[in-house]
């Protein structure tokens, strides 16, 4: 496995080490059979070229701290490496990638055949180069990037890795980052998690707002991908932090935000310092209430992000893996003082840091106006503590390098002491299969376990800010979620302390009879349209028309069926009609029993009253068939209505036909010769009648066999524009061209009749029936010759109104089944 070296690198090491360690350390070293390596943000980034700032309590000391208790406690525990004792040497990365890189550079030290037959100092002896401690495997780093990068140089020595921080979804791939393992959930199970909120929460329009980064950047891919995979939701914008944002860089960001105002849900993965400068920009824009805040495991429960932004962040719904409170690490760590703490290089800075005093070096000179540090002060009791929340983690990673081991020595050395040939080298390749068939519970009694990646299992607490109606202030637990979502949204509220959950939808839900009009590309946003005319909701995005006999409901979400009408009696329409056809019938039947009394007078007998009774009984049809009219369309009804309504104008007819026929023909006769011309007898008057009105009769008997009565809906005749207006009328099957065509016949009898009248118009006056009867044929003829026109005109131009020219994708005609008018419009 050995590689060799530059020789200016060796020379460096070996001949810079020892001035190097003797001026400022480094690293922490604990001897032990097996050496664990460990990665610790003890101190942050440095500012202007200088690699470490200043230190880091919670983050930095209390991690490295957390790593110190647990192997303290393993190598106590009889029953857990019984014959081993774990060391470490344990480095700070200083939150910087590329300088953890050059630290982690240490590990691999012992895995590195060293060349050294042309490296001299610079006094020309050969360099004095100690053959360092083997590392076989490390427990870090915290920030994912710093990860990334350490993992891509572990992997080359095969030195496997446990990270107790690094949540960046790209580190699951098995490929590039196999020596690669970690105790939390990767942001992938974040990720679902956190859509899992939004859509509990009714959102489906949200932002995205990440940190350059690994971290920042992975996480919300991850977000956005499960987003687009599930669907649901709809990405509004996808904003990035820079590393290092120029000035007024984050009330670009606000403003770019307010964009899309109805996108109110933040998703948010980024560094605290990020957190905390959005927030605070969120304020000088004056929308304190507006963004409804999702934050990532680096927001979590922490009050850093949200000092003095309180009123900005209500409401925040946050996320945080699944963690504890380990009760020994904190009797541990209060416990500690100068004295019992040696081993920890960065500890006495931490004590300056924490107790706001300052130690007393050798050659230093003391600072007056800064208290000096008198060694008796106690953690936790003259300063604030609060167990950082990885600590859990970062003891589980160690127990979990222990479990590996464990296993692996109870397998390859059965009942050695200590280490033997098989474990001597110890083999990379098959440490990390130990490491990924561990199962134990953890320090917080939780299972620690790992997937074929390396993974742990996603368990996480779901966090609110909670500002108003609350005793504390502070962040509530209100669910967790474990593979699936337990969401306990009566708890949850609201900035100003209300309890609806406010919206983050791009659109609103489309009201009752009304579809969605999708805006192309963002399946999130719609246009409401409203069904008009005969339509009704068919689904959420299609209108379709109502069938010819029904109308849509008035929300315009089903059809119902269109309310039936007919003629009733006491509507005025009839009750006008039936005054004067009883009028009528009154006149008739009283004009019938004058002549019936008076039958055998001479005046009778002059009027023809053979004819007369003919004539009065068409006239008295006529009349008749008013109420025949009225009645509710049935089978009888409908036959009597054809049998009648032409019979009647026939008989009238017939009788006024022959009887100007016959005065005509008399005086045309007498004009020619004495004898008078035949069939002039009331017999033959009688059977000429007959003769004519059976012509009707025949035809309507016939018109009866082909075509059965019956009673029809018409849906057309009052399928007005508004459809809570429109009615079926139930009327009899005549048509309007029936109509006219069973009073055709009738119509050419009283042509032919009023013919005979013009010829007969200059008869003596002792004649003068003719006249009237020509009168009475003119004033007819006029009637009807202005009547059928206006009839059939009238009845095209509501056809076009009702089925006229509709908007383009809308049905033809709105009378959908208006057969003419449609196959014409169509």
């Amino acid at each position: 496995m050995g590689q060799p070296w530059p020789p200016v690198l060796l020379l460096l090491w070996g001949c810079g080490a020892v001035a190097q360690q003797g001026t400022q350390p480094f690293s922490i070293r604990i001897e032990g059979d097996v050496t664990l390596g460990g990665l610790f943000p003890v101190h942050a980034r440095g500012l202007a070229g200088v690699p470490c700032g200043e230190v880091k309590k919670e983050k930095g000391i209390h991690r490295m701290e957390a790593m110190l208790y647990a192997l303290d406690q393993i190598n106590a525990d009889p029953q857990l490496l019984p014959n081993l004792t774990l060391g470490a040497r344990i480095l700070d990365t200083c939150s910087r990638d590329t300088y953890a890189l050059e630290q982690s550079l240490t590990f691999v030290q012992a895995l590195i055949q060293k060349d050294t037959s042309d490296v001299r100092c610079a006094d020309g002896r050969p360099p004095l180069l100690t053959r360092p401690e083997r590392v076989v495997a490390v427990v870090g780093a915290s920030a994912s990037s710093v990860s990334i990068m350490v993992a891509n140089v572990l992997r080359l020595f095969a030195i496997p890795q446990i990270s107790y921080a690094s949540t960046a979804p790209e580190l699951s791939d098995n490929n590039r980052y196999d020596y690669f393992s970690r105790v939390v959930p990767p942001d992938s199970y974040q990720a679902q998690a956190m859509l899992d909120v939004v859509k509990a929460l009714g959102w489906n329009y949200v932002s995205t707002l990440a940190s350059e980064g690994n971290y920042g950047e992975s996480g919300v891919e991850a977000f956005v991908q499960i987003s687009r995979e599930a669907g649901g939701v709809c990405i509004a914008q996808s904003m990035k932090i820079p590393r290092e944002p120029r000035a007024g860089e984050f009330d670009k960001l606000i403003k770019r935000l307010m964009e899309t105002p109805n996108a109110r849900g933040i998703i948010i993965f980024a560094n605290e310092d990020d957190i905390k400068r959005v927030l605070e920009a969120a304020r000088r824009a004056s929308l304190t209430g507006h963004f409804l805040w999702v934050g990532s495991d680096s927001w979590g429960s922490k009050i850093s992000p949200i000092l003095r932004q309180e009123e900005v962040a209500e409401g925040a719904v946050t996320i945080l893996p699944k963690r504890a409170s380990i009760d020994g690490f904190d009797q541990y760590f209060t416990s500690r003082s100068l004295e019992n703490n040696r081993r920890n290089i960065w500890f006495a800075e931490f004590w300056e840091d924490d107790f706001k005093c300052k130690l007393t070096r050798p050659g230093a000179q003391p600072e007056e106006a800064t208290r000096k540090c008198t060694g008796e002060e106690r953690i936790g009791r003259d300063s604030t503590y609060e167990q950082e929340g990885k600590v859990q983690f970062v003891i589980d990673a160690v127990y979990a390098m222990a479990h590996a081991l464990h296993n692996m020595h109870l397998d390859l050395c059965p009942g050695a002491p200590g280490l033997c040939e098989r474990m001597d080298p110890m083999d990379g390749r098959t440490l990390l299969h130990y490491i990924r068939g561990v199962t134990f519970n953890g320090s917080a009694g939780t299972p620690v376990m790992f997937n074929e990646n390396g993974d742990a299992p996603g368990r996480y607490d779901i966090f609110q800010y909670q500002l108003t109606n609350t005793t504390v202030p502070g962040y509530k637990a209100i669910g967790q979620w474990t593979e699936y979502l337990r969401l306990n949204i009566e708890e949850m509220q609201w900035s100003g302390g209300q309890q609806d959950i406010p919206s983050s939808v791009c659109s609103l839900p489309c009201g009752p009879g009304e579809r969605k009009k999708m805006v192309k590309g963002v399946p999130c946003c719609w246009h409401c349209e409203l069904c008009d005319g005969y339509q009704y909701q068919l689904d959420e995005f299609t209108c379709e028309t109502c069938p010819f006999d029904m109308r849509p409901s008035p929300n315009r979400t089903a059809c119902r069926p269109t309310p039936i009408v007919k003629l009733e009696w006491s509507s005025p329409w009839a009750v006008l009609p039936v005054c004067l056809a009883m009028a009528g019938i009154l006149s008739t039947t009283f004009v019938v029993v004058t002549f019936v009394r008076h039958n055998n007078t001479p005046i009778v007998r002059a009027s023809g009253r053979e004819l007369s009774y003919v004539l009065l009984t068409g006239i008295f049809l006529i009349y008749a068939i008013t109420f025949l009219m009225i009645a509710e369309p049935g089978v009888v009804v409908c036959a009597a209505r054809r049998l009648f309504l032409g019979l009647g104008m026939a008989l009238s007819y017939s009788a006024l036909l022959t009887k100007t026929n016959r005065i005509y023909r008399i005086f045309e006769q007498g004009k020619k010769a004495v004898t008078p011309p035949r069939f002039i007898s009331p017999t033959s008057q009688l059977a000429i009648t007959f003769s004519l009105s059976a012509v009707q009769l025949v035809g309507t008997l016939a018109w009866l066999g082909a075509l059965p009565p019956h009673s029809v809906i018409d849906y057309e005749e009052q399928r007005v524009p508004n459809p809570e207006a429109a009615r079926g009328v139930l009327k009899c099957d005549m048509s309007d061209l029936s109509l006219i065509c069973c009073l055709g016949y009738s119509l050419l009898l009283m042509v032919t009749c009023t013919v005979y009248a013009i010829k007969a118009r200059g008869v003596p006056e002792t004649f003068n029936e003719a006249k009237p009867i020509g009168f009475t044929m003119y004033t007819t003829c006029i009637v009807w010759l202005a009547f059928v026109p206006i009839f059939f005109g009238t009845a095209q131009s509501a056809e076009k109104v009702i089925c006229g020219p509709q908007r383009s994708g809308q049905s033809c005609c709105l009378c959908n089944g208006c057969r003419e008018a449609k196959a014409r419009a169509c």
